[in-house]
């Protein structure tokens, strides 16, 4: 990983960070970004223009003159395209531009933005802003004492809000939510500022816009000999009760025997209709421990009919 001098408001070094290469260190790709970026702001527009055609247009009930004998061409009615006040021929109607881009492109595209400002060396990350009241004289000064010249999106996270206040009055400056840091936003503005809590990494950022739980640092062992798993190591997931998939197919953890998945977000219970054929993500050891994660049980009134029944036990199976 890279490391990056972390500064504080006053533009003194407060230590270093570490840069995630999953997040800083990639090469850019410009097609990808680019389509990202197009599909984003395609999503803006509103689709609400209109045009009447000749249906539409008040009047022109009436023949404007008889069919022959004028040495005018033939009209049926003067709310027809070529006559001033008429229809509109092939106008525009209300629509919808936006366009369905995968998740995992839309992560590749901020990744591959960000490393091209870590490239240019455009990243700033501060200890943390300290701004108690707001306060534009001091986000001023603070940009100031950072050296930052030109546009500037500011990253700042919920316990920041003294210091959006602050910032949001600059007109050269973007603030911008944590979570809703995007390839656009980051492509427009010249500098990138980061705080110590909003620095992004890959695991983390990855984890967050899936909903699959993050793999933790240390395997955790359970110490339990009696499960049906050859492994004797467990890793522990993100959840309470948790334990990430092992690398044998088809097993299971020890004291770890529900499924649960992170796409539709249920637990399914050994027994039940489709625990055969769900392929999990992630292993609680008990049916509280997925619902105190956020995960249901299928046959819940979210499901549909057909899915009711997913939590009884199959009679038919042995």
């Amino acid at each position: 990983m890279a490391s990056l001098t972390m500064k504080n408001p006053a533009g003194k070094d407060a230590g270093t960070v570490e840069l995630d290469e999953s997040m800083f260190g990639v090469q850019p790709n410009v097609p990808l970004m680019h389509q990202v970026v197009t599909a984003q702001l395609a999503a803006r527009r509103s689709g609400t223009q209109s045009t009447k055609t000749r249906s539409d247009v008040r009047g022109g009930g009436a023949k404007p003159y008889r069919q022959k004998g004028t040495g005018n061409a033939r009209q049926g009615s003067i709310r027809s395209p070529q006559f001033t006040g008429g229809g509109v021929a092939h106008g525009p109607k209300p629509r919808k531009y936006d366009q369905k881009t995968p998740k995992k492109m839309i992560k590749a595209a901020l990744r591959s933005a960000l490393s091209d400002r870590a490239h240019d060396d455009k990243i700033i990350v501060v200890e943390s802003w300290g701004i108690d009241s707001p306060k534009t004289k001091d986000a001023k000064r603070a940009l100031g004492t950072l050296g930052i010249e030109g546009t500037a999106l500011i990253v700042l996270g919920p316990d920041d809000a003294a210091a959006a206040l602050s910032f949001r009055n600059l007109p050269a400056v973007q603030v911008i939510d944590v979570s809703e840091l995007n390839a656009y936003d980051v492509l427009c503005n010249d500098w990138i500022v980061f705080t110590k809590a909003t620095l992004p990494s890959g695991q983390a950022a990855s984890s967050a816009a899936s909903g699959a739980p993050a793999a933790p640092a240390d395997p955790a062992d359970t110490g339990d000999s009696s499960s049906s798993s050859s492994s004797s190591d467990v890793v522990a997931g993100e959840y309470p009760g948790s334990a990430q998939p092992l690398e044998d197919a088809g097993e299971a953890p020890a004291g770890h025997e529900i499924k649960g998945n992170a796409d539709s977000m249920r637990y399914h219970v050994p027994g039940s209709r489709y625990y055969k054929t769900t392929k999990a993500e992630v292993w609680f050891d008990t049916a509280e421990s997925a619902e105190a994660a956020g995960f249901t049980a299928p046959g819940t009134p979210a499901d549909s009919a057909d899915t009711a029944g997913d939590t009884a036990t199959d009679k038919d199976e042995s």
